[in-house]
């Protein structure tokens, strides 16, 4: 079964290009990105690691780890990573996981549906993860999942867009509106009234009796 919003993640170990890595000591008190591709050496995971390592001070401003998985081995990992480089002009300076026997992709359900089908006539393609995203938080938990299909790129900067949405709302009564990057107005959850509301977040902007608007309190 997949993996739903608020689903612990699924630990694991396994060998990384940073070394054997036991997923959840690793994530420690921090935020995740943990993203699958299909092959080292393939086009379209190139320009998607190259936009990866271009937002790595991007990353830790928001004190987030990012981790790679594919079915390919650390060696590989390691001669793919002077691509990455050459074509991102930055380095790949996060772990890659070693995921040879599949047991990440099955515990995060990232192979398709093609893969469950008879052996028979089956090709490589067909045991190639698919382009999975998932936003984990420091407790462990699933904040978000986004799922391509192997032909189309991910757009990392909706990626981090994301994720600065899920740490906006964390714990917090509060929503962002569709399109909604830093800065802009957040939405105010209906558990607070009107006064609780403006008490807490400062003059409401009410387009509706239910869509109550208050300045970004993180850009405010």
């Amino acid at each position: 079964m997949s993996l739903r919003i608020n689903d612990i993640a699924p630990d694991f170990t396994a060998n990384s290009t940073e070394g054997r890595i036991s997923f959840h000591d690793w994530l420690g008190g921090s935020y995740a990105i943990l993203f699958s591709h299909p092959r080292d050496f393939t086009p379209v995971c190139t320009t998607e690691f190259g936009a990866v390592a271009q937002l790595a001070a991007e990353f830790d401003k928001r004190n987030t780890k990012v981790i790679g998985v594919s079915v390919d081995s650390v060696e590989d990992h390691g001669k793919w990573k002077a691509d990455i480089e050459k074509f991102g002009g930055a380095p790949a300076n996060f772990p890659m996981i070693d995921d040879t026997d599949l047991t990440v992709a099955k515990a995060y359900d990232m192979l398709p549906a093609d893969y469950y089908l008879p052996t028979e006539g089956r090709t490589p393609a067909h045991s190639a993860t698919v382009r999975t995203v998932f936003i984990i938080g420091p407790d462990k938990k699933v904040r978000l999942t986004m799922t391509y299909p192997m032909s189309v790129g991910r757009n990392f900067a909706e990626i981090l867009r994301a994720l600065d949405a899920v740490q906006e709302t964390d714990g917090v009564p509060l929503a962002t509106p569709a399109n909604w990057v830093p800065g802009q107005d957040v939405i105010v959850a209906l558990a607070l009234d009107d006064a609780a509301a403006e008490a807490k977040y400062g003059p409401l902007d009410k387009k509706l009796p239910y869509l109550r608007f208050a300045k970004d309190p993180k850009h405010s």
